[in-house]
């Protein structure tokens, strides 16, 4: 589907009521390209999983909307008007910058497949972690090659919360182990298990669309369908859910965030075999003591508190 694309040049003080004036003549979803770097708070409610390197920031936005490109020309200037109308009575009380609206056209595919620009092949510890569409070119003895395509899910691996996961399965996990990766996203962490010798895995995750992600990334790394499962559920509050992953498992891998973790650890240790390890990423550290207390409060032995940039990874042990 086609799409024109109109983008406001503006500031970052206007870029707010910019877009809240666009919402307020009905234009749905806007695109905000600035230089100003995530907040705490964003940190701790995200995941930004390729975050390429921005420049200073100078004070400028640029804020774009999409219009069917088959909505009709007369329509189209009705409301493009309508929007220099409302920039004009925006700048008698905001800087809103040069205010010029510019248009391009642009396909669904562009806005999907765009971000595919930043994800390149690295290592993590001794595996080789590569997007399917970059052929393997690297020279060098890796313990195994992992190939992704997250698709509109969450994980290629690049993500700090995601190494952290990944350094500690090859640390902990023995082969034949059973694992269980709650929230699974693209399934690398599954695929990582798999890769490091686990008997099987088991997968969760509340967007359907992981479902999809998780099943097309076994078979592209050629692994058998039979060692893999994924569930599309809340493990925390579906007790059918909980029924049909089942218990006994030697590791808990989830890469969530820190207040999902806190109500998910009494649930992970009721899944877990005794002596099993609970690995937890997805923590911004000024949360890490609450996921601790959590923990441990659900009948966990802390062994180790791993930490990458401002994300903190906690292994504990099922006494």
């Amino acid at each position: 589907m086609k799409w024109n694309k109109y983008t406001i040049q503006t500031t970052t003080e206007a870029e707010d009521l910019v877009s809240s004036m666009l919402a307020d003549l009905g234009i749905e979803g806007v695109q905000i390209e600035d230089n100003i770097p995530l907040s705490a708070k964003d940190k701790e409610t995200m995941y930004i999983d390729i975050l390429p390197e921005l420049p200073p920031d100078d004070g400028a936005a640029a804020v774009s909307f999409f219009l069917d490109a088959n909505m009709p020309r007369e329509e189209q200037e009705a409301l493009l008007a309508q929007v220099q109308d409302g920039l004009g009575s925006l700048r008698l009380f905001v800087e809103i910058g040069a205010g010029t609206v510019t248009q391009a056209e642009t396909e669904d595919a562009d806005w999907i497949n765009n971000w595919k620009q930043y994800f390149k092949p690295f290592v993590i510890e001794d595996i080789l972690i590569k997007p399917t569409w970059v052929e393997q070119q690297e020279e060098g003895a890796y313990r195994c090659v992992i190939e992704i395509d997250p698709g509109t899910s969450f994980g290629t691996g690049k993500h700090e919360t995601t190494q952290l996961c990944i350094r500690q399965l090859c640390h902990y996990l023995k082969p034949g182990d059973r694992v269980l990766d709650v929230g699974c996203g693209s399934g690398i962490l599954s695929l990582a298990s798999l890769k490091l010798g686990a008997g099987s895995v088991v997968g969760t995750d509340i967007d359907p669309i992981c479902m999809e992600a998780s099943r097309e990334n076994l078979r592209v790394n050629k692994l058998p369908e039979e060692q893999a499962t994924f569930y599309h559920g809340n493990l925390i509050e579906d007790a059918a859910l909980q029924q049909e992953v089942g218990a006994g498992y030697d590791i808990v891998v989830a890469n969530i965030l820190a207040d999902v973790i806190i109500p998910l650890s009494p649930v992970v240790h009721r899944h877990l075999k005794q002596g099993g390890i609970f690995l937890s990423s997805g923590i911004i550290d000024f949360k890490e003591q609450p996921v601790k207390d959590a923990v441990q409060s659900a009948g966990f032995e802390l062994l180790e508190i791993k930490r990458q940039g401002e994300w903190v990874g906690i292994t504990a042990r099922k006494g």
